[in-house]
């Protein structure tokens, strides 16, 4: 499973999200979604998967308010679970619960279920289908929308039972709201080094590392030219890109300052900000 997520490619680790009301977030994240509590504060909490690596933090801003529609940000984080089976019996288990739905997916190279935190914050829960069965053509792998068929995800798992998170599950990739296609394609490629994988028209763009199917995807679908949200509102705070080595650290940072993109030091931290506002923070 962690075949495109690993130390030879560059990809997505964590996230740290705002929220309204961080007892209602716990609620969502623990009892529906699974995850379980690595750390607690009073206006934050880390949530983890295998009990030690962090996945997501949430956080309550003060003077927290609402998603502003229209704006850049996140359109959805994706966590990749291990196989077909973990995803039916996570499909049977928001179905037992009650939780609603967005819609779901079979996308050629993996089946997903689309739905929102209490915060309206997008979430992608998915697998991927085998990499051998992955079309490619000129470099550009082959992806739709076609209709996921939920009976038999289901049936799949109709002996299992949702035990929450596995161990094993990770992000498998982001889904960014940006303002222009062709500056964030810039910063992107030629910024951080992914590929592009796949064009959706004008509209929407793919990227990855090492031959996945995408550990980046990008959308103008709130508009062209939009602003991101207030600070203050809730949304994506920044997500984290884990780079091979050290020595990909500096490349990268110096490609970034050459180009004239924003790299911030700080405390031993490295963040950069894409052409639309989102926060990265950059790690080995």
């Amino acid at each position: 499973m962690k075949k495109f997520h690993n130390k030879s490619n560059i990809y997505v680790t964590q996230i740290e999200l705002k929220v309204e009301d961080l007892k209602r977030s716990l609620d969502f994240y623990k009892n529906i979604m699974g995850f379980k509590v690595l750390e607690e504060k009073e206006n934050s909490l880390i949530l983890t998967i295998d009990g030690l690596t962090p996945v997501i933090t949430l956080k309550q801003p003060k003077d927290v308010i609402k998603k502003i529609p229209k704006r850049t940000g996140l359109y959805h984080f994706a966590i990749l679970l291990p196989n077909r089976l973990q995803l039916g019996s996570f499909l049977k288990n928001i179905k037992e619960k009650k939780y609603p739905i967005l819609g779901g997916a079979n996308h050629e190279v993996s089946e997903a279920i689309y739905l929102q935190d209490p915060d309206d914050n997008g979430i992608e829960i998915y697998s991927d289908i085998d990499s051998s069965k992955w079309i490619w053509e000129d470099k550009k792998v082959q992806m739709s929308n076609s209709l996921l068929d939920y009976e038999d995800l289901l049936s799949q798992s109709e002996n299992s039972r949702w035990n929450g998170m596995p161990e094993d599950a990770i992000i498998g990739h982001i889904h960014l709201h940006v303002d222009n296609l062709e500056k964030a394609k810039d910063f992107y490629v030629n910024g951080l080094g992914f590929d592009v994988v796949m064009e959706m028209g004008k509209s929407a763009l793919f990227l990855s590392s090492g031959g996945y199917h995408h550990h980046i995807g990008l959308n103008i679908w709130n508009g062209i030219d939009v602003g991101p949200l207030p600070q203050n509102s809730v949304g994506m705070e920044y997500y984290t890109i884990k780079l091979p080595n050290e020595d990909m650290m500096k490349e990268t940072i110096n490609r970034l300052k050459k180009l004239n993109y924003k790299v911030i030091e700080k405390d031993k931290k490295v963040y950069t900000k894409d052409t639309s506002g989102n926060l990265i923070k950059l790690e080995v």
